[in-house]
């Protein structure tokens, strides 16, 4: 089992989740976590609501070859499904932040992170008796809240 990628800063209240071995592909998952890091909580929460429900794209930055340009996004996809997997992995972290009794209002996504996980292997039957491979790659999805510190 591995942990967090994030490790502790003294001083900074920060609450985590953790989506382990998602049914997601990993690329997207990049792409969708790139959109939202940084973002406060709302506006995170907006923009996977708003790729889920097909009215804004996903920039894809870096694994965008023959993605269709959109206006507003350049190259980008919609990723429903990945989307809707960060979505409950981040409605976790901010139920841990509101156990710990941070700030909702002050809350963004410090650390947004994926990494690959293990190979589900399958075999698709084919003519002739032989068979090819099908496996469903899986995806670890990392998010840290933390609250923005006041300025005076």
């Amino acid at each position: 089992m591995r942990g967090y990628t994030y490790r502790d800063e003294p001083g900074v209240n920060v609450a985590r989740a953790r989506g382990v071995e998602l049914p997601i592909s990993p690329k997207k998952a990049y792409e969708v976590l790139n959109a939202i890091r940084g973002l406060p909580l709302d506006r995170a929460r907006g923009v996977l609501e708003d790729a889920i429900a097909l009215r804004h794209t996903i920039p894809f930055r870096r694994y965008n070859q023959e993605t269709a340009h959109h206006r507003g996004s350049g190259p980008g996809r919609y990723a429903t499904k990945v989307a809707k997997n960060v979505l409950k992995v981040l409605e976790n972290a901010k139920e841990n932040a509101e156990y710990d009794g941070l700030d909702e209002d002050r809350l963004f996504v410090k650390v947004a992170a994926s990494s690959r996980g293990q190979i589900r292997k399958a075999m698709m039957p084919r003519a002739h008796g032989r068979s090819t491979a099908w496996n469903e790659q899986t995806t670890n999805v990392e998010i840290v809240l933390a609250e923005r510190k006041e300025t005076a």
